[in-house]
């Protein structure tokens, strides 16, 4: 992708991922610091383009670079401007392709548990609708299938995430960045560190994009961990959010006429979390001690490679 800098603004840093790792959270509290500008519309997914189908309910997520560089228009002078896609640390070629707009970009990696992280990602994705398969470990043993094109939801945006081993290939995947940007240019954040220190990371953070970090910062948490308690209920608030049906289109445009975006979008959530979400159930201890057993290399591969003894803070040595 050749791109043109020269036609708006550029973003200076971007978070990358993981999902179900803080990125939220620390995407609020980045766009709460008065040297930071982050656009409304959170995750463009603009570089990763290539891995994903574009849905039916990602009408406002940028197609060009012209509507991309427009998310960051009204960022200040003196302003930090950056972005948080969770799809672009698992892409292939987002690394490249962000490369390519801004060779001097700061990017920011959360890495998180593999098997805790892979769970969480798997409530998340039937939350979303995405993954039909509410049990774990054969939403996990579906992954062939899926790579054959099988099991997987005619409209999916995140396709590529039901392959859940991709997901947690950590060294190859901060090795993309490193290749791009160097190292000096990438901080890797691990997930423990920010649910224990919140504050203390977001200001390591704050550090990093060269921004007064004595401000007092507002913590946040976003996005809890959830079961689906009602499938059709989760069916009709996508459907209203969405707008798909002569019926959700009506209902919509009514509300569009009484409320605002956000107070909009903070009634869907409330509804979702009163009558579609509950809190999850105990994870199979068996499957998830089998998956870490099958992620064991990876994790003494990412520990060598960050130079962080993850085998011990995550457990695994003691498999």
């Amino acid at each position: 992708m050749v791109v043109d800098a020269r036609q708006g603004r550029v973003p200076d840093f971007f978070v990358v991922g993981h999902a179900k790792c803080g990125t939220t959270a620390l995407y609020r509290m980045l766009s709460a610091h008065p040297q930071i500008y982050m656009p409304e519309l959170k995750e463009p997914h603009f570089f990763a383009r290539e891995s994903y189908h574009r849905p039916p309910s990602a009408k406002r997520r940028p197609e060009t670079l012209e509507a991309y560089l427009a998310l960051f228009e009204a960022a200040g002078p003196g302003q930090r401007a950056g972005e948080a896609s969770t799809s672009y640390l698992p892409s292939p070629s987002a690394a490249g392709r962000i490369a390519a707009l801004r060779p001097d970009a700061r990017i920011i990696a959360i890495f998180r548990e593999p098997a805790a992280f892979l769970r969480s990602l798997h409530l998340q994705l039937l939350q979303s609708g995405i993954e039909t398969e509410s049990d774990f470990a054969r939403a996990v043993g579906l992954e062939l299938e899926r790579r054959r094109g099988k099991s997987v939801t005619d409209e999916s945006f995140w396709a590529s995430m039901l392959l859940y081993t991709d997901q947690v290939r950590y060294v190859e995947q901060l090795r993309r960045y490193h290749e791009h940007f160097g190292r000096e240019r990438v901080l890797a954040l691990i997930y423990d560190d920010y649910r224990l220190g919140n504050e203390r990371v977001a200001r390591q953070v704050l550090r990093f994009l060269g921004v007064d970090d004595s401000i007092e910062l507002e913590r946040f948490e976003a996005n809890p961990t959830v079961r689906v308690r009602s499938r059709r209920g989760q069916e009709l608030v996508r459907a209203v959010s969405v707008g798909r049906s002569p019926a959700a289109r009506a209902v919509k445009t009514a509300l569009k006429t009484i409320a605002p975006k956000r107070l909009r979008d903070e009634a869907l959530q409330m509804v979702d979390r009163k009558v579609v979400d509950r809190e999850p159930r105990p994870p199979d201890e068996r499957f998830m001690v089998e998956l870490r057993r099958r992620f064991k290399g990876e994790v003494i591969a990412a520990s060598e490679y960050l130079e962080r003894d993850l085998v011990s803070l995550w457990g695994y040595d003691r498999l």
